[in-house]
């Protein structure tokens, strides 16, 4: 009880300091970065929200607004380096600042063995993943080091650890960006600025089509062993763990990566 009793303390400690951060989410119009612009803008961060869909990303904003959120809306890739600074312009000039990047954005490409993997599957999870972090973390970077505090969180995925069959251009592009965010920590540590990854639920809100029987096994095989037995809730079990990490609760956590998983990475 005491122990329980000390996280909830923790986190109504961090949730106290994210009000009135300047925060931009990526990829947050449906999942998990869906689930984490709600729960960002419950606790009083002014978000920033991107997607490559301009009725889908308007819509969410809407949505998130009648929350009561204070909400800015930019649509495009996340592998085009000309959105990217059109995001980091807008927010600046929007609240003067950027406190924190949530870099949850990524394309993803049906399961396939690697023989079948050819370059334009490689180019769009490469361009979208690794590249398309890189730009945002860098356009980032010189508003977080002006003023010598900033929080950058990046997302990986357990399959690019444990070599999950079928994913490997996908593992690949992820674990190019858990290795982007050690660079970033070692780096930008100075500077005031922590980088962290956190790798969620393998799926985290839904199951895979049915016409897709290979990401359909394996997700329902990652319950049949899963410590939890359960998929985690992209509000309820990952968002409060992003909140932890943009908040001052976290400025001495940088260059780690977070198992948001339920312990799923355990499984024999």
């Amino acid at each position: 009880m005491a122990a329980e009793a000390g996280w909830h303390h923790l986190e109504q400690y961090a949730q106290a300091m994210l009000e009135g951060l300047v925060v931009i989410l990526t990829g947050a119009s449906k999942g998990i970065g869906r689930g984490i612009a709600e729960y960002l803008v419950d606790e009083g961060v002014k978000l920033t929200v991107t997607s490559r869909k301009p009725e889908r990303i308007e819509a969410t904003a809407a949505e998130l607004r009648e929350r009561g959120g204070d909400v800015l809306a930019v649509d495009g890739s996340v592998g085009d380096r000309n959105h990217t600074n059109e995001v980091i312009d807008r927010t600046v000039e929007r609240w003067g600042t950027v406190d924190g990047l949530v870099a949850n954005a990524q394309s993803f490409r049906p399961t396939m063995p690697l023989l079948d993997v050819d370059e334009s599957d490689m180019d769009l999870l490469l361009n979208t993943g690794p590249k398309g972090t890189l730009w945002f973390m860098q356009a980032v970077h010189p508003h977080m080091a002006a003023k010598g505090r900033g929080r950058i969180i990046t997302f990986g995925t357990n399959v690019g650890i444990t070599g999950g069959p079928g994913y490997g251009p996908y593992g690949a592009s992820k674990e190019a960006i858990r290795s982007l965010t050690r660079t970033a920590a070692r780096e930008w540590g100075r500077d005031g600025i922590t980088v962290n990854c956190v790798n969620p639920a393998s799926v985290a809100h839904r199951a895979p089509p049915e016409d897709d029987p290979d990401r359909l096994a394996s997700y329902k095989a990652l319950f049949d062993n899963h410590p939890m037995g359960r998929d985690g809730d992209p509000v309820t079990d990952i968002a409060p763990v992003i909140g932890f990490l943009l908040s001052d609760a976290s400025q001495y956590v940088t260059g780690e990566t977070f198992q948001v998983d339920g312990g799923g990475l355990m499984r024999p």
